[in-house]
Parts: structure tokens; sequence; C-alpha cells
């Protein structure tokens, strides 16, 4: 099958309606706009996306058949109030056609994920699954852990549940296999050995304490290790600890010893035994109330790498298989599928599905529904979990919706808001000074939609918190202004808050106030958090806009809500400084040479010791520094010899 994410393999139509005056919900109009497309569409299988009067995707769709999925949309009468609803705002469509249904299947999940329609289900999880990388392009292979795009060189093993659980391992499969986890420029200037090697938990292949062939062989017991053949390296451990010990070579006895008790550690660790399963995933759903769970473990090698849990959105009216089928598409965008998937219901097109996955799999995948024997003891463990996970999910979400509703009540709001907005700022007397900004909403932080700024303009006096606020503000809803002045988008992607928390007192309100209304923004809802006497925590004054100040008693859950809130933008404005000044920090003058990449920096940097080496250095020994080629030492030697 051809690779979905080629663009060259899609022919994209975009058909819009010609009319976009009003953004309004309007059946007729909207009937009329997927009507025009429906004349030039194809039989042909591919995507759609309804887009409304402003541009903005509301639904991604595949279809076998274009024209005939496309053409049941004109049928208004027969469709479900929510899709009536989303064809009202339809004022015109995007077309996609591909070579087949699988290939449309594929593409569908890279559009939702991209575009995040408010009428498809969403797999609303912002983590990356971490992975462990055992690095092969050194002499001496690495093992680190590894989130994002798998481009580098080596082995993969995963997805684990959460970077604890891969911490955890990779600090058993230290003192398993005494595998280096140093980079490779750590390990470059090494003279003597480092602490992990005292502890046992690396055997120094930086200063020659291990020769190759013996590294490389436990590079080999830890991928077969990690590969499922687990009981075969114990075995192996287990024979070389008695030849120790028969040879009177304790101290390499209780190496081997600690060795084994970290492997038994390992497989101790394990939650579910599924020793016969080798490479799988299972998944159940649990539904209640309208709200769906839905509970994952991922089973490689025989060993469970983790559970979690999953909360899709946009489900309302749907039948629970078609989420699950939904929710499996885009949990594979990411993720590679293992051969074999475990589900605790038919998906309704579950071989289109297979034959999907088997693209990203690279072989064929297998989805099983089981009835009987272990498998089936697996699927009843993830259903009891997923019950469990979405009863939690409820309890939590009825408490956080009252104390969204206290809050509300307290801050004098005429109603309960969808987005709340934090800001704080962050600097050392006036360096690197950046503005942060934090989301969040009935269900919790949107961390996606997190923002920040680097104060930067020449009127803000460095140090002047009230100018740096004010700097903010002006650059965060100018953009506003210019993107949304009608204030019309809603959801994830509204770009206005309903209400805004600012950090600090009747000062940073009035200089926040300046600053909107120079913009012509006098409508904006904000209110100031400020530390009260002595700047006790749980003494907070809260300056509300018509200049009055509140307090809330001591142990309340409203304080404690928005505490955490306030202290979330806190914490974001200082990791977002410290960020900003450790790359201040770890600058070089090489920087600013053009052309001269991290790679050729290292490389000079390796053979002269310092960057005041590299500037005095002849064209001569320039050209003799390794990995640097002749016209690289000319760039560098003409950027400080610009005369010659």
């Amino acid at each position: 099958m051809s690779d979905p994410q080629s663009p060259e393999r899609f022919h994209e139509d975009r058909a819009t309606d010609t009319v976009r005056g009003s953004d309004k919900p309007d059946l007729a109009a909207g009937e009329a706009a997927i009507r025009e497309v429906l004349q030039t569409l194809p039989t042909r299988p591919g995507v759609y996306r309804m887009v409304d009067a402003r541009g903005e995707v509301l639904y991604v769709g595949k279809a076998r058949s274009l024209r005939a999925r496309v053409a049941s949309y004109t049928q208004v009468e027969r469709l479900p109030i929510r899709l009536q609803r989303m064809v009202s705002q339809c004022r015109g469509m995007t077309i996609v056609t591909t070579n087949s249904e699988a290939e449309a299947l594929l593409l569908e999940a890279q559009l939702i994920k991209r575009f995040r329609p408010p009428y498809n289900v969403l797999l609303r999880d912002d983590k990356s699954f971490p992975f462990i990388l055992l690095r092969g392009e050194h002499g001496f292979p690495r093992i680190m852990k590894h989130r994002g795009a798998r481009r580098l060189k080596g082995d993969y093993y995963g997805p684990f549940a959460s970077a604890g659980s891969v911490n955890t391992t990779i600090n058993a499969l230290q003192k398993l296999f005494l595998l280096r986890s140093c980079t490779d420029s750590f390990f470059a200037r090494r003279d003597r050995p480092c602490l992990l090697y005292q502890i046992r938990r690396c055997s120094a292949p930086c200063v020659d304490r291990i020769s190759a062939a013996a590294y490389g062989e436990l590079v080999e017991e830890a991928r077969a290790f990690l590969g499922g053949r687990s009981g075969a390296v114990q075995a192996r451990i287990q024979a070389q600890m008695e030849e120790a010990a028969e040879a009177l070579d304790f101290e390499r006895a209780a190496m081997l010893r600690d060795r084994l008790r970290a492997a038994t550690f390992i497989q101790g660790s394990q939650a579910i035994n599924a020793e016969a399963l080798g490479d799988a995933d299972i998944f159940a759903l649990a539904a209640r109330g309208g709200h769906i769970g839905i509970q994952a473990f991922f089973i490689r090698g025989g060993q469970n790498w983790g559970h979690r849990a999953f909360f899709p959105s946009h489900t309302e009216g749907l039948a629970e298989e078609d989420v699950l089928q939904a929710f499996l598409t885009q949990f594979y965008e990411e993720v590679p599928p293992p051969r074999v998937i475990l589900t605790d219901r038919a998906l309704p097109e579950s071989a289109l599905v297979a034959e999907a996955l088997r693209a990203r799999a690279g072989g064929r995948v297998h989805l099983h529904v089981p009835r009987r024997g272990e498998r089936r003891r697996l699927i009843e463990q993830a259903e009891r979990n997923a019950g469990e996970a979405l009863d939690r999910r409820l309890a939590e979400t009825g408490t956080r919706a009252k104390i969204w509703r206290e809050m509300t009540e307290f801050l004098e709001l005429d109603e309960e808001p969808d987005r709340v907005e934090i800001y704080d700022n962050s600097h050392i007397q006036g360096s690197h000074a950046t503005g942060a900004m934090v989301v969040a909403g009935p269900e919790g932080l949107r961390k996606g939609q997190y923002r920040k700024w680097t104060i930067r303009r020449a009127e803000t006096a460095p140090g002047d918190d009230f100018a740096m606020m004010r700097e903010v503000f002006q650059r965060r809803f100018a953009r506003a202004m210019a993107e949304d002045p009608d204030r019309a988008t809603a959801g994830d992607a509204g770009i206005w808050p309903d209400l805004v928390l600012i950090d600090g007192g009747r000062g940073q309100l009035s200089a926040v106030r300046a600053a909107l209304e120079e913009l012509g923004i006098e409508d904006l809802c904000l209110i100031g958090v400020s530390k009260g006497p002595d700047r006790n925590a749980g003494r907070e004054q809260f300056h509300l806009p018509d200049g009055r100040e509140k307090m809330l008693p001591l142990h309340s859950p409203v304080l404690f809500h928005l505490q955490r809130l306030r202290d979330e933008a806190h914490r974001f404005a200082i990791g977002a400084h410290r960020e900003k000044r450790s790359r201040a920090i770890t600058a070089s003058p090489l920087d600013e040479i053009p052309g001269i990449g991290p790679a050729r920096k290292r490389a000079l940097l390796l053979h002269f010791g310092t960057a005041s080496r590299v500037r005095a250095a002849a064209l001569a020994d320039l050209q003799r520094a390794p990995g640097v080629s002749a016209a690289v030492a000319r760039t560098v030697y003409d950027f400080y010899h610009p005369n010659g």
C-alpha cells in the first residue's frame, strides 16, 4: 500500500461555498453548500473536511465512495440532531482522494489530530509516549529514554505508559546489563570512571574498563531481554554466577547476583502475567452516563510495560464500538502498532482497520476479541480497570465542577467561564525576562494552549514588572484582535478568554487595563491575585474589576484551586526563564558564524579546546581539525579575519 503521508499520493480539491456573509447556523445554507460540492465529487475513496464560514474545520470523515458518503448529508431529515447541527454550520468542503479506503482511514486520523474538529471523536491526550532507545551508531551503544519522532538510529522498545515506568526500567536495566547512559560528548571527555561505575550501573567503556567485544555481548543480552527472551538471559546469568562461585571469584559472583536481582525486579514489577502473549496491546471500554473511558495495557516481549486510561471527547450519540474504532486509528497515528491487538468488542470495520495498521506495523496486524482462556482473563482485567478509572474520573469531575461553580460565585461572574487565562512573568534583575500564560477550563489545565513571550521592547525597562505585563497583554491581545475581532471562535481553539487572572495586585491590574484600553478592549474580566499580609500563602487577596478586594477562608477548596492556577502560571514562567537563561549560558561565539552547525562547532571545540583558540587559529590549523573541510575552515577564518 502506498504511503499515506506522501502528499503526491493524494489529489486535494478545495470546494467551498462562495457565500460567506454569515456564520450563524442555517440548515438550508449548509445543505446547499454540500449539494454544490456533491456535483463534482468522484466515486473514489478519500477524505472530506467540512468547514464553516471562517474556514475552521468542523468534521473530518473518510469514505469508500466520496460521492455516496457526502450525499448522505443532504438527507438532513434522517440525520441525528448532532449531525444536523454540523450541517447547519457547514459552508464548504475540502476533498482529498486516495488510492484505497485504508489510506483514507490513515489520512483521516492524521487530519483529526491536526485540526481537532469539534464533531469528531478526539483522543484528548497531549503526551507523547516514551520509549527505551538502544542507540546503534556508536561503538559502545547507549541506553536512553526517548520521546517524539523516531529519527535516531537504534532499537526502540515501547511504548511505556509513563516516563516513570521508563526511568524505573532503565535503572534496572543499567544494573542488569551495565550499559552506559551518558551522552557521546560526555563519553569522549572521560579520563576516569564516573559515579555510575562506582555504584555498579555502568561498565565504564569510556575508560576501557570493558572491551568492545564484552560490551557487545551485554548489548546483545539487553536486546534479547527487551525482545522477550528474558528467561534465556536469566538462565545464562545464573550459570555464570554459579561458575564464578565455584571458581571462588566471589566479587564477580556478587556482581552477577546483583544483575540477576535486577532482572527479577523488572519481571516482578509486572502488574499482569502475559508471558505467552509476546507483543500485544489490550483495550477495553467502559461507559457511564454518556462518558467513556478506555483502558490500554502495553505488552512487549511478554512483559507488561504499563497501562494508561484515556477519556475521548465528543462521543455524544455515538455507538461505543464506533468510539473505540475512532480512538484506535488516532492512537496508532503516533504509536507503532504491535502484531496483536486485543479488544473487548468487535470494531465495525475491523478488517479495514487491520489493513490500515499493516502499513504502519510493516506486517500483518491481528485484531482479536478473546472469548476464553488467558487472553480473555486479560481483557476482563482491562475491563475492570477501565470501569474503575472512569468512576474515579467522574468523581473528580464532579468535585471539579462543584469547585468551578463556587469559584464563579466567589468572583461574582455572570456565568461559568469556559476559558481562563492566568499570567505571570519571570526574570532576574531584568535579565532574560519572560512572560507566560497558562490556560484552564472546567475539565482542567489545557497545556497544549500555554504560551510564552520574550520581553523585547526597548521601552520596557529591565526589571519593571508593570511594563513587562503591559507588553505581554499588548502583544497577546493585538494578535487576538487581528485574528478574531468578533470573538466568534469557540471551543478549544478559542483565543478570547472568559476570565483573566493576573499574578499581582492593583499595580499590575492598572498596567494591564491601560494596555487593553489602548487596543479598544474594555470588557475583559480582569482579576488580580496578590499575596496577603507578609506575603503569606493562604491570605491571598483577590482584586475585582470594580476595585473591591475579597479573601477566602484558609482551608477553602476554591482558594486551593485558585492557588494552583496561580502557581501553575508561576511554574511555567520560571521554567521558560530558566530555559532561556540556560541557552544563554551555553551559547558560544561560534554560534555567530554563518553556516556552522552543532556538529562542526563540536568538532572545532574538541580540537582547539576553547572558542578563543579557534579565533586565534591560522587557516592551516583550522584545515587540520578533524571533521572540518577546507571550505568550512575558510568560512571560520574569514569570519574572524575579514581583511585577510
